[in-house]
């Protein structure tokens, strides 16, 4: 199961990537082109914060499951002086958490904004920010072969 999750988790964060650009881009064109807040735009926060939300219930399930997650805390505090495993044990959780977290603030205020100018300003923001955090916090394949960048 582990290893269906973990392939699972890995192309989902393509999922978030997409659609997190799309919706920062389609909040920041509504904010500095004054737009109306259509349908389109509310579809997108949610498949974007939907997605999130669906990577960090794959993500738990292998925090719980794998041996990154909860079982590197069974060798005691030593995780925390590994910065390999401090990152999957802690880090990774964390700064990911708080990614998930803003990107449902987006999208929560956007929609109770009454000027639509201030729910594409909102969705851009909260947005722009949940998705550097996930910019940062993924294991990019590109410094680490060992992490590919797809998992087959």
């Amino acid at each position: 199961m582990y290893q269906i999750v973990l392939l699972l988790h890995s192309w989902t964060r393509w999922l978030v990537l997409i659609f997190g650009l799309i919706a920062i881009f389609r909040a920041f064109g509504g904010w500095q082109g004054r737009r109306p807040w259509v349908k389109a735009d509310n579809s997108i926060g949610a498949s974007f914060v939907g997605s999130m939300h669906l990577q960090l219930l794959l993500g738990l399930i292998l925090y719980v499951t794998g041996p990154l997650g909860m079982k590197a805390f069974e060798a005691g505090s030593a995780v925390m002086k590994d910065p390999g495993g401090r990152f999957w044990a802690v880090e990774h959780l964390v700064g990911m958490l708080l990614a998930v977290i803003c990107a449902q603030v987006g999208r929560t205020l956007s929609k109770k904004a009454s000027d639509p100018v201030l729910k594409h300003k909102k969705a851009f923001t909260w947005f722009l920010i949940a998705l550097l955090l996930v910019l940062v916090m993924i294991p990019w394949g590109i410094w680490n072969p060992m992490r590919p960048l797809f998992r087959f």
